[in-house]
């Protein structure tokens, strides 16, 4: 008679905190319960606007967070000094025996730095992703948190490549995939379901998506009005549906390109659910963005995409993927967007383990190493 083992439950702290790590602690969840792993999620509150947050539990199906730190808005400073506070006490009063943090928001540093003070092993997912630019406030948490996590859960070769160069060592490297991609595969069909096409008037494959919140760029009067009016030429081919962030739109009317006409041809919206944010990307004809998380969608989606930034910590989307890097200048983003809606100019490999199974393979290795 085949003998029977009693299953281990093992206290991992998951802490998000920000839009971003919601699409990456959904497929988290499950797949750390089906591996006998008992989770106790922390959101940290650093995005306090329901349409930013709250939202995403819902149609992600993410459990209720165990503790909401609400932390919100305040400097990089304030919010991570307060985040590292409270969370001192949480883990002081439920013990975890790993803490497990996602992305390079402020919440994913705070998360790493306390548990580490408090000789709790660090679990990063989506580490070694570089920019090597450090006036980013995002490398600066990447580089640190990598530094001092046990587990280092990578999304692809060059990140892997980052980290040994760094002097960290090969065992704490795991290259398990990208939990976004787990994401996005398990709910392109709800996605594409939610009629937003219809919604906003427009044809499928045939509107663009302009998403902008970098300070970089919208902090810029120079660089957003730039961008602006490469975007107003793009609408005179076809509209362009831009969903803007509480910033951005901040931003729009302080420095008067809402009501200038030769600057406003978009049709602006307000921040989108996931689901319909996930469906409007999937049927359009081009994106335009400075998000890091849109250059990995339309990579798997096959959506070009122009990135406009002068770098990017994600380079497979551009040499497997759909993206191109093409700065803030008018003229490079309009040159480019003569390319990249050439026929076919959209050449798609989606990287390696980008299969929707990414969650698995990282709860089988804590699994193993924890239990």
């Amino acid at each position: 008679m085949p003998q029977s083992f009693t299953r281990i439950e093992v206290n991992i702290s998951l802490i998000a905190g920000a839009r971003p790590n919601f699409m990456k602690i959904a497929p988290l969840i499950p797949a750390f319960r089906e591996h006998g792993l008992k989770t106790r999620l922390i959101h940290t509150g650093q995005h306090y606007d329901a349409k930013m947050s709250d939202a995403f539990f819902e149609e992600l199906r993410i459990p209720l967070p165990d503790v909401n730190l609400g932390v919100g808005s305040g400097s990089h400073v304030a919010q991570i000094s307060q985040v590292m506070s409270l969370l001192e006490r949480d883990f002081n009063a439920v013990r975890p025996q790993a803490v497990v943090v996602v992305g390079d928001v402020n919440s994913t540093l705070a998360g790493a730095l306390t548990a580490v003070k408090m000789n709790i092993p660090v679990a990063h997912v989506e580490a070694g992703l570089r920019s090597f630019d450090r006036t980013m406030p995002e490398e600066t948490n990447r580089i640190l948190t990598d530094a001092i996590s046990t587990w280092l859960f990578t999304t692809e070769l060059e990140a892997d490549e980052n980290l040994l160069r760094e002097g960290i060592s090969s065992d704490k490297i795991h290259m398990a995939g990208n939990v976004m991609i787990d994401t996005l595969l398990g709910n392109i069909d709800r996605a594409r379901g939610t009629g937003i096409c219809r919604q906003l008037g427009v044809q499928k494959g045939q509107y663009a998506v302009l998403t902008l919140h970098r300070p970089s760029n919208v902090d810029s009067p120079e660089r957003f009005e730039q961008i602006l009016r490469a975007v107003h030429e793009l609408s005179q081919r076809m509209p362009v549906v831009f969903p803007l962030h509480p910033r951005t739109r901040g931003r729009l009317s302080e420095f008067g390109f809402g009501n200038r006409n030769d600057l406003n041809g978009y049709t602006p919206i307000e921040p989108l659910g996931y689901l319909s944010m996930l469906g409007l990307l999937a049927d359009a004809r081009i994106a335009l963005t400075d998000s890091g998380g849109i250059q990995e969608e339309t990579t798997v989606l096959g959506v070009p995409c122009l990135t406009l930034r002068e770098n990017t910590e994600r380079p497979i989307t551009i040499t497997h993927g759909t993206n191109r890097l093409v700065g803030w200048r008018t003229d490079d983003i309009l040159a480019a967007l003569e390319q990249a809606l050439q026929p076919a100019s959209a050449q798609r490999q989606v990287p390696e383990n980008w299969d929707g199974h990414a969650a698995p393979r990282i709860a089988a290795v804590l699994a193993g190493d924890l239990g």
